[in-house]
Formats: C-alpha cells, sequence, structure tokens
C-alpha cells in the first residue's frame, strides 16, 4: 500500500490518501492543476514536504534510486540517453512478453529512438517502467500518442499489473479510460482548493 501524509506539492493543498495493492486511483483535474506535479513528488523526482510511506517504509529511508525502482514515474514522452532502445533493456524472456503485448516488432529495438514515432516510444516508455518490476505504477498520459487498438494493449498491460498485486495512479486526460480502469478518483479541483476522494462509478 502506498499512503500519502500532509504531502505538500507547490500549487496545491496538503494532501493525504491511500492506494492500496490491485487498486487504480485516476488523478483528475484542469490542465495545470498539478497532475505531473503530484506524480513528480510522489516519485522523489521533485522535492516536496510531507511523508510517503510504501508497505510502512517512508521515502526518506531509502536512498531516491532504490525509492524510485519502487515507485515508478512515467511520462507520457519519456526522456531516453542512448541512441536506440535495446541499450536501455536487458535482453530478456520479459521483454520479449511486454513487446508482444503491446505489438512493437523487435526490430524497432535497434531503430534510432528518433526515427521512432511518438506512440512507438511511448510503448517503448511503458515497457522500461515495468521491466524491472515496480511496486508502485505512476502513469502520466500513458496512451496519449497511441491509436485506439494500441491503447487498448496497453489498457490491458496495465489491468494485468493490477492483477499482479501492483498499484497505479493514472493521470488520463480520456475519461473513458479512467472508467475502464480506475477503482476511485483524486480530484484536483485547482491551486488553492481542497482534492477529494471519490471511488468511480466503475469501481
Amino acid at each position: 500500500m502506498l499512503r500519502i501524509d500532509y504531502l505538500s506539492v507547490p500549487g496545491l493543498p496538503a494532501l493525504s490518501f491511500e492506494v492500496a495493492a490491485r487498486e487504480c486511483l485516476a488523478v483528475e483535474g484542469p490542465s495545470g492543476s498539478g497532475k505531473t506535479r503530484l506524480l513528480r513528488a510522489i516519485a522523489d523526482l521533485d522535492p516536496a514536504d510531507g511523508y510517503i510511506f510504501l508497505e510502512g517504509i517512508e521515502r526518506r529511508e531509502l536512498a531516491a534510486p532504490a525509492w524510485r525502482r519502487r515507485v515508478r514515474y512515467a511520462s507520457a514522452e519519456p526522456a531516453w540517453w542512448e541512441a536506440t532502445a535495446r541499450r536501455h533493456f536487458r535482453a530478456t524472456a520479459k521483454l520479449d512478453r511486454l513487446m508482444s503485448a503491446l505489438a512493437l516488432d523487435p526490430g524497432l529495438l535497434d531503430r534510432p529512438i528518433a526515427e521512432l514515432s511518438t506512440g512507438e516510444r511511448q510503448r517503448f516508455g511503458l515497457i522500461r517502467a515495468l521491466a524491472d518490476d515496480p511496486q508502485m505504477l505512476l502513469l502520466d498520459e500513458p496512451t496519449s500518442a497511441l491509436d485506439a487498438a494500441s491503447t487498448a494493449l496497453a489498457e490491458e498491460l496495465i489491468k494485468f499489473q493490477l492483477l499482479a498485486g501492483r498499484a497505479v495512479i493514472l493521470v488520463s486526460h480520456d475519461a473513458a479510460q479512467i472508467e475502464r480502469l480506475a477503482h476511485g478518483r483524486l480530484q484536483l479541483a485547482g491551486d488553492h482548493a481542497a482534492a477529494h476522494r471519490q471511488r468511480s462509478a466503475a469501481a
């Protein structure tokens, strides 16, 4: 379980909430309301006061890289530091399974990142987020560049992560996707409005 106690993210009220294993929490709010800032703070990528616990361990009890291996942030347009996708992965059967699940041709691993489509990079970014089995997934618009067929594959993969015992916090502009995936919602109603938790109609 992920527990947030009085997390203070710039532009937001102090937030407290929980996300259990096998649960997907959607974060909703208008553009600029702080959705990405919240995810980055939970991943310890940006400084924020307050407390974040994963299975009883507070983020400051672990070195930042160790925390981020457990609590994984995946942005809509992931950053790449090598010329090809292959250089970012170990060759494993799991990589093969993930690529197959997202209908990615193995030949794309050796194509220069700059030549991949935005949707291909986004799917590789999701694979990179899953490759080493984090406990918590923070997904920021994970299908924004995908067509309907690829979105359906990505959603099935996210559902499988939930069934496997992981927890997910999802930011998505797609209301139908939130209905399909989310068990609850955290609404950010403006720079200084209180955030509140409600159950999803699909839960």
